[in-house]
């Protein structure tokens, strides 16, 4: 087993990794409501959120119906919520206090700061005023924590455990969004494959604003522009996400950067674990978007998320020191 110190960095980026992507997801979801759309449509959203979270039971119980200003309030500060931007920024704030001695000052002050901003934020009314505003806070903090950590701490184990605790929580993230977003629309919509060339968007504003709804909440918007220079096509929305490994937040890059961190630290006991994640790297290396598309997106995702999941777990197993997160 590591140190103390590898298991509670892993657990502080996850943490930190997971109030990121509930930011950006909130986010969108929040700007997307503001434009003209059905109320069915509109509940679809704030219903999509709970379930990419798998917080839709514990919601119900505490809420009843579900509300744009109940699911806000419930994924952003509600301590009750394990999921909720709170919970997750104290629990990486007290995974980093943990180990506060061993950290680089930077790493120990931008976790600890995180958390006192965060409630100076919340008592003083923030999130009501622009909560599009308090969601940029969040991801840029997060920004931060990564960036001080690559650029501060010694390159040894625990900071690969760091990283790899980043890139688990993100490719879990992304298949979650993937397989609830593609779920939202028409079925028949995946087989439209518009190709008019760049500029004018696709007759059906919905579908355009809800494509890239998906894009912006990874930030792949203007990659998607760059990469494809046409309009957003389901299609090339879930090739982008899944398959392009020069797309930061897709399910390969994640993989790749797992399986990277992992080579590093391995030993025999972490073989199969090993094996395990480059099959997984592999089998998105080589995959085809049709293919998956032709088989079904979501039963792709749902084992792609097992796979993952499971993976996480093999990880904590073999190397982390067994404790309460």
């Amino acid at each position: 087993m590591l140190s103390r110190t590898a298991d509670h960095l892993f657990w502080m980026s996850r943490y930190t990794e997971r109030a990121e992507n509930t930011a950006r997801m909130l986010d969108v979801n929040h700007q997307t409501a503001l434009l003209p759309q059905s109320a069915a449509v509109a509940q679809m959203g704030w219903e999509g959120l709970l379930t990419i979270s798998e917080l839709m039971p514990l919601y119900q119980a505490r809420h009843g119906a579900v509300a744009p200003r109940e699911v806000l309030d419930f994924m952003v500060r509600d301590e009750r919520n394990p999921s909720s931007i709170v919970s997750c920024l104290r629990a990486a704030r007290e995974n980093a206090r943990a180990v506060r001695g061993v950290l680089t000052t930077e790493v120990w002050e931008t976790q600890n700061q995180t958390w006192l901003e965060l409630d100076r934020q919340l008592k003083g009314q923030a999130f009501e005023r622009d909560p599009s505003q308090f969601f940029e806070w969040v991801k840029f903090r997060s920004h931060l924590s990564r960036g001080v950590a690559i650029g501060t701490m010694l390159q040894d184990e625990a900071f690969h455990f760091y990283r790899m605790g980043t890139f688990l929580e993100r490719a879990d993230n992304t298949a979650r969004l993937l397989d609830v977003k593609f779920h939202a629309v028409p079925s028949d919509l995946m087989g439209q494959v518009q190709s008019s060339g760049p500029g004018p968007e696709p007759e059906h504003d919905h579908d355009f604003y809800h494509w890239s709804a998906i894009l912006r909440s990874v930030s792949g918007f203007e990659v998607y522009r760059k990469v494809y220079r046409d309009v957003i096509t389901p299609e090339r929305v879930a090739e982008l996400l899944i398959l392009r490994a020069d797309m930061p937040r897709s399910l390969a890059a994640s993989l790749n950067e797992v399986v990277n961190n992992l080579n590093v630290v391995a030993n025999e006991a972490s073989a199969e674990t090993l094996r395990r994640a480059g099959k997984l790297k592999a089998d998105l290396q080589f995959a085809r978007i049709d293919e998956i598309l032709a088989n079904g997106l979501h039963a792709f995702l749902t084992q792609f998320l097992d796979r993952v999941n499971a993976l996480g777990a093999r990880i904590s197993r073999d190397f982390l020191v067994p404790m309460v997160h």
